[in-house]
């Protein structure tokens, strides 16, 4: 399935640049203003008010872990890696860190606005496929549950295929999921009594 992507309006939104005073700030920050975004610099540490910004700029040619209030690759914002070096250990490091878009140092007088679009889908996208990998883990955790909640139903002398469709039918009845229905099978107050009138 494709996603449709669309164009955020960035008017307003927060900026925080995490590199060393140099010529490479002033350059991004004019561009960001001219965009409609505020910049906050700050340097070598991040205050704890990040937390609230709509995208990071971060020196990946200075950065370290010890940097970020975040474990990397779970940045609570859109990050942005300013790359100066090729270095290997600079590479390496930048891929674990997970940035959602880069531009290449000097900053010059293009690259800043989509540098800021393709962060936001990047991490957008990666926070809507997370919610799809937690859901998924969760229904696999459940199927335990549905497992134990047929066997529950088996046990009162029907087949499994049996039991199986009586749970289904549970579920719909009780306009639940079908591993909610097998929760409350097995762990819902009176769950004989829900089994015995199911």
């Amino acid at each position: 399935m494709r996603r449709h992507l669309r164009i955020p309006h960035l008017g307003g939104a927060v900026a925080v640049i995490l590199h060393r005073p140099h010529a490479t700030v002033a350059a991004l920050s004019r561009q960001l203003e001219a965009i409609g975004l505020r910049t906050q610099c700050q340097w070598p540490e991040l205050s704890p008010a990040v937390q609230a910004a709509d995208y990071l700029f971060l020196d990946v040619d200075t950065a370290h872990d010890d940097q970020f209030p975040w474990p990397p690759g779970r940045a609570p914002m859109p990050t942005i890696a300013l790359i100066g070096s090729e270095a290997p250990g600079r590479i390496e490091w930048l891929m674990n860190f997970g940035a959602d878009a880069q531009i290449l140092k000097p900053v010059g007088t293009a690259g800043v606005y989509s540098a800021l679009l393709i962060a936001r889908a990047t991490f957008d996208a990666r926070a809507e496929m997370n919610d799809q990998i937690d859901s998924l883990r969760n229904r696999l955790a459940q199927r335990q549950t549905v497992v134990r909640a047929v066997a529950r139903l088996a046990a009162r002398g029907k087949t499994e295929d049996a039991a199986f469709e009586q749970l289904r039918h549970m579920a719909m009845a009780w306009r639940v999921s079908f591993e909610e229905a097998a929760a409350r099978i097995m762990d819902g107050p009176g769950g004989d009594k829900e089994v015995n009138d199911g």
